[in-house]
């Protein structure tokens, strides 16, 4: 079997990364495609680096859109002439599902599976139909997820989450950071434009952090594509923060940290399986935020007041992304750090914690789709 798989950044290297694992521990496969420096670990050549798709937004997507355009095209043509059998596309859907169109426009029988359904149930529903022209098969983080796909025409399973198979962080991770002072945790996104937009933010919130707590710490786990754009413009902070990027010190300042400061996504879903309670913040460009907001289904972005269907982390987004009112949200949680642990308990739950690893169930998925008779 061979398998052509994209993903577009570090989340979907990531969910990459443990598909590919999984499905050679359960059958021999051959991979091409676009990935980051996980997936390349596990086998694959990427076609082009994947950070030129690490960009996300209408009026961040603008500036690239002729250099995008260019790679979709030869991203489609490659996987059509590598002769998999399937085409995976990891996230990133205004890259991968443009060329699943390309693809199926001229091989209609050429299968096509999309790891991350679209949370259609946030905003934009007519996504999901619009996606069943162009994929076969969706594999869903979520458990509520299924249902919005399989009425759409796509088969979908739940394949869990997979922040509830990454390993905490050992003791001996965790001791550098056991030292005198609050830990803060800053988590200002994994792409250059986020980087660029939320650093200030973060700055101006850390200096009020400080002034309060003289002895205030900061960590600031990051990936090789934003490492030094995240030094430059974290430099003249009032706390410079240590930059992580070894996944072992990442995972001890994700265990030590007292409270975190994160951009909306994913990682909140990371802070929870640390029971590391967070307060998230994002902005984006206003044009990006109007059009979202218009669109919005649900009343909150973070995902584990969603799993767990509490309210319970605060969030200021767009408008209210001001350090004025992000810093006494800060202060409150580290007065109260057990306000949030119940639902973060219960989000690790609902998302797979103590099932099989979620790599595993999803390359079964796969295979299941490519190869009905196959036992699951």
């Amino acid at each position: 079997m061979k398998l052509f798989l994209i993903a577009g950044e570090p989340s979907g290297d990531r969910l990459g990364a443990a598909l590919m694992a999984g499905l050679q521990s359960l059958t021999p496969v051959e991979f091409a495609g676009i990935g980051g420096p996980l997936m390349q670990a596990e086998g694959l050549e990427s076609l082009f680096p994947m950070e030129e798709l690490s960009v996300m937004g209408i009026a961040e997507v603008l500036p690239k859109y002729f250099q995008l355009k260019r790679r979709i095209r030869e991203a489609a043509e490659a996987a059509l002439a590598s002769g998999a059998e399937a085409l995976v596309t990891i996230d990133s859907p205004d890259f991968s599902l443009r060329v699943a169109a390309i693809v199926k426009a001229a091989r209609p029988d050429f299968r096509t599976i999309h790891y991350v359904a679209p949370s259609v149930w946030a905003w934009r529903p007519g996504r999901a139909a619009k996606m069943a022209r162009v994929i076969d098969h969706v594999l869903a983080l979520l458990p509520f997820e299924p249902p919005y796909m399989t009425a759409a025409g796509m088969t979908c399973d739940f394949v869990g989450h997979p922040v509830v198979a990454e390993p905490l962080a050992s003791q001996a991770e965790m001791a550098p950071f056991a030292v005198q002072g609050p830990l803060l945790l800053a988590l200002p996104g994994s792409r250059r434009g986020e980087v660029t937009r939320l650093a200030p933010v973060f700055g101006e919130v850390v200096g009020r952090l400080k002034a309060r707590h003289p002895d205030l710490r900061v960590a600031l786990p990051t990936v090789r594509g934003v490492a030094d754009l995240v030094r430059e413009v974290t430099a003249t902070w009032p706390v410079v923060p240590q930059i992580i990027q070894d996944p072992g010190a990442k995972r001890g300042a994700f265990a030590a940290a007292d409270v975190a400061l994160a951009a909306s996504g994913t990682v909140s879903l990371e802070l929870a399986a640390n029971a590391c309670p967070m307060v998230i913040a994002y902005d984006m460009h206003p044009l990006t935020l109007w059009l979202m907001r218009r669109a919005a289904l649900i009343d909150t972005v973070t995902l584990v007041n969603l799993v767990s269907e509490t309210r319970v982390v605060p969030e200021f987004i767009g408008p209210d992304c001001r350090a004025d009112r992000i810093a006494p949200a800060l202060e409150a949680v580290l007065a109260d750090p057990t306000a949030q642990q119940a639902a973060m308990a219960l989000t690790m739950e609902r998302l797979g914690q103590g099932g099989e690893a979620p790599g595993l169930r999803a390359a079964r998925s796969v295979l299941q789709a490519l190869r009905p008779g196959l036992p699951r």
